[in-house]
């Protein structure tokens, strides 16, 4: 007995177990639990098409039951209506007795077709409820499903976006920004740096040097130019 409570338990765990996973699975993957559902009312439909037919069959061999003790009784009136007639009052007691059980049979059955047909239409209406909710729960499950892509690609996005770091695009680009400027510095340090050297104030000098003598040149060639021309002037 011992043994048997243990391995009850240890059924109870595995069953348990197996329910959490199951669970998880559907959370992972929601499909599946939306298959199991669908698959679970169409099993339902199917028993309950099952018990509608044979509602239905009982309703129909009422009816033809009914009929035929309605045609029965019938003729038992024809027969008892010729009986008394005829004076045969032997026969005439036994079709009465004929008549009230099948005027019995009649009143029992027209009360169980009443309530098959009853029956067959909760069960025809329960039908049709059923396979409106397998139709409802299949194009819920295709919203369900494409509104959880949705979610999940905004959430990859969103995600992506988060782990996108601006700030080292921009430290970089800092640090481009900061290069070229000590570049440009460097570059106008080392003009600034030959323009105040010796060497620099040397070329200086020498580019005005170069400037005197290039206007003393000047002015010689306007005095020999003018002293030409009054040389000519004196000639005539």
């Amino acid at each position: 007995m011992a043994g048997s409570g243990f391995f009850a338990r240890l059924s109870n765990l595995w069953t348990g177990f197996l329910s959490l996973w199951v669970s998880d699975l559907e959370k992972d993957h929601p499909e599946i639990a939306y298959e199991n559902s669908i698959n679970s009312m169409i099993e339902k439909y199917t028993g309950l098409k099952k018990a509608t037919a044979a509602i239905i069959r009982r309703r129909e061999d009422i009816e033809t039951r009914l009929l035929a003790r309605e045609k029965e009784l019938a003729q038992v009136d024809a027969d008892l209506t010729t009986a008394m007639e005829t004076d045969e009052d032997e026969l005439s007691l036994v079709l009465i007795n004929k008549k009230n059980a099948l005027e019995g049979d009649i009143t029992e059955l027209r009360s169980d077709l009443e309530q098959a047909r009853q029956d067959s239409e909760d069960a025809k209406s329960s039908l049709l409820n059923v396979q409106a909710e397998i139709n409802k729960l299949k194009a819920e499950k295709d919203r369900m499903l494409a509104k959880m892509q949705s979610a999940q690609a905004r959430i990859q996005i969103q995600g992506q976006l988060e782990g996108l770091s601006v700030d080292a695009e921009v430290k970089a680009l800092d640090n481009v920004r900061g290069h070229i400027n000590n570049l440009s510095a460097e570059a106008k340090l080392g003009k600034e740096l030959a323009g105040e050297s010796l060497e620099g104030r040397l070329q200086k000098l020498r580019r005005q040097t170069g400037d005197v003598t290039a206007k003393k040149q000047l002015e010689e060639m306007k005095q020999k130019r003018a002293a030409a021309k009054a040389q000519a002037q004196k000639t005539l």
